[in-house]
């Protein structure tokens, strides 16, 4: 029953519409246009302008996002051109150093009246007691153990161990069971360097109380060694009091990095004769 009225009623208000309608389209307006032909337009006019709105938003929000992801694109490939050329300056520096490097060892070569050999350092090993590092220089070049190796600077080390055929090992100055026959250039007091892990990590032994020994006195080789020519520098005295026993303590900063260090020269020859002192300084 109640689906029957439902039913009723919804055809009686379809014919309600259905005559509005018609008789709309019959009815004109003060203009002359029928009022449907109004409604309707004003109806579809009202949707296109809301359709026309979306479409314009959604225009600019792609044309912003467009705009944006370009923006980006363009930041990242600017970085990327800035990291490149980073590189390429750091590039460019190294090689500048290398060649005044390069160039540092050519002068102090001519300035060493003894045959040497030019060496690149290849590799390093350093603990707290044991410095060494690898040269690119071996036996085919005529190495053997127990020669002297300088840097412009100063001393560097000396060959140790049997040299293989394209490589050996040097053993630095501020090795442990490193030694070498110095003296204070100034006052001529004669001692022994030592190395070790301390600081500064080079000692003079062996210098009387007696002797003349200043903070900044150049001590240098003294040759009596057979290793290293006489008279280049290994380091500064940094620190000097009297010992309990016969002897000063003094300790000697080395004028080399060692750290640093990309190429050497080896002395060529054991037992080399004396440089005079200051003459390659």
């Amino acid at each position: 029953m109640l689906d029957i009225r439902r039913r009723t009623g919804y055809i009686l208000l379809t014919v309600l519409v259905a005559q509005v309608i018609l008789i709309s389209a019959q009815v004109n307006s003060d203009s002359g246009v029928r009022v449907i032909e109004s409604v309707t337009f004003g109806v579809f006019a009202e949707i296109q302008r809301g359709a026309s709105g979306l479409v314009t938003s959604v225009r600019d929000v792609w044309g912003r996002y467009v705009s944006l992801r370009g923006v980006a694109d363009e930041n990242v490939l600017l970085k990327q051109q800035v990291a490149d050329l980073q590189v390429r300056l750091q590039e460019q520096r190294a090689l500048a150093r290398r060649s005044e490097s390069l160039q540092a060892l050519l002068e102090f070569r001519k300035a060493v009246p003894l045959p040497t050999l030019g060496a690149e350092v290849i590799a390093g090993d350093a603990t707290p007691w044991f410095r060494t590092l690898t040269i690119n220089r071996g036996t085919a070049d005529g190495l053997d153990a127990d020669l002297a190796v300088l840097a412009p600077s100063g001393v560097v080390g000396r060959v140790v161990g049997q040299p293989g055929t394209n490589a050996a090992k040097v053993q630095l100055l501020v090795d442990r069971n490193a030694a070498v026959g110095a003296m204070i250039e100034r006052s001529r007091s004669a001692g022994v360097v030592t190395g070790g892990p301390g600081d500064p990590p080079l000692r003079l032994d062996y210098v009387s109380n007696l002797a003349d020994v200043e903070i900044g006195d150049r001590v240098v080789t003294s040759g009596i060694e057979g290793i290293y020519p006489k008279g280049f520098l290994i380091g500064i005295v940094e620190s000097v009091r009297p010992g309990r026993r016969l002897y000063q303590e003094i300790g000697v900063r080395p004028v080399v990095d060692f750290d640093a260090l990309e190429d050497v020269l080896v002395v060529m020859v054991r037992r080399a004769p004396d440089v005079p002192i200051g003459e390659t300084q």
